[in-house]
């Protein structure tokens, strides 16, 4: 077993854009990696953004120049203002209190709200529709909680765990940031630890073959699952809906190059034989199994 703690915030694209390498890795170790999800809080009020020259309109000219490469589908129509991302982050720390282990499938909700919709992560009737399409949460009931004392400290441990990167290998990678005083992990940082103490980060956005350097290293014991072949299998070893480009991911060849072109067809062939649904997402699609 590989603890992994992973930073992040719902409102950073880097970390939206790494999902199909952080689906490779969970499919690849499973059970050999226990997750925790650290919120790191990018911003606790839009202001912030607007100070740094941000605007909606910059941010989809961003996801589109930026981001659009990494395959995972943006909507690129302008939001009507900026916002914070701290209402999201303390949703998924609400979840991770009173619904834990739905803490993954939250954040993805939330991320595909905020990627490929035009809906802000400050406003709680976009946080309450996201968390409802979670199997098991109760969206109302975790949005009413985001104030609550106890899930606001824990929103704030969480930030103060999240700037802690000064020294470590990821402000030596220069992965790091430091954008509100102390030194932070920018997301998606992944730190792996084992139980005999010896830890490796990846900080920032990476590639899955920067993590499996990081695995190979720490536990070369661990069961390591081929790539698959049929993309049905990827849909169902996973408990929320997939993007294209992380079926293509999951189905690539040791040393290949992922085809999301190749993978979409299969996808679609699936649907066709009632294997699998998909659903409209920005500008791609969400599949799951039928």
């Amino acid at each position: 077993m590989i603890e992994v703690t992973h930073f992040t915030d719902p409102g950073c694209p880097w970390a939206y854009s790494a999902h199909p390498a952080h689906t490779t890795l969970r499919w690849r170790y499973g059970d050999g990696l226990r997750w925790t999800l650290v919120t790191i809080g990018l911003s606790e009020d839009a202001s912030q953004y607007a100070a740094r020259g941000y605007s909606p309109r910059k941010a989809a000219v961003g996801w589109r120049q930026t981001f659009h490469r990494f395959g995972m589908p943006f909507a690129y129509t302008p939001k009507a203002t900026l916002s914070a991302t701290a209402p999201g982050c303390r949703a998924i720390v609400a979840t991770r209190l009173d619904a834990p282990g739905h803490e993954q499938a939250a954040l993805r909700a939330l991320q595909f709200a905020q990627f490929t919709t035009t809906g802000v992560l400050e406003d709680p009737a976009m946080l309450r529709d996201a968390l409802a399409a979670v199997d098991g949460l109760d969206g109302d009931a975790i949005v009413a909680r985001i104030d609550d004392p106890d899930v606001v400290a824990a929103y704030e441990d969480d930030r103060a765990r999240a700037r802690t990167a000064a020294g470590s290998a990821t402000e030596f990678q220069g992965r790091s940031a430091s954008t509100d005083g102390a030194v932070r992990y920018t997301a998606p940082s992944l730190v792996f630890e084992t139980a005999d103490g010896r830890r490796l980060e990846a900080g920032g956005f990476q590639t899955i073959d920067a993590y499996d350097v990081v695995v190979a290293n720490l536990d070369p014991t661990l069961g390591r699952r081929a790539p698959a072949e049929d993309p049905v299998d990827v849909l169902q070893a996973f408990p929320y809906p997939l993007a294209t480009a992380e079926v293509a991911a999951v189905m690539t060849p040791h040393l290949g190059v992922p085809d999301p072109t190749a993978a979409e067809m299969a996808l679609i062939g699936a649907v066709g034989d009632g294997r699998a649904v998909r659903r409209a997402a920005g500008g791609g699609s969400l599949w799951a199994p039928a």
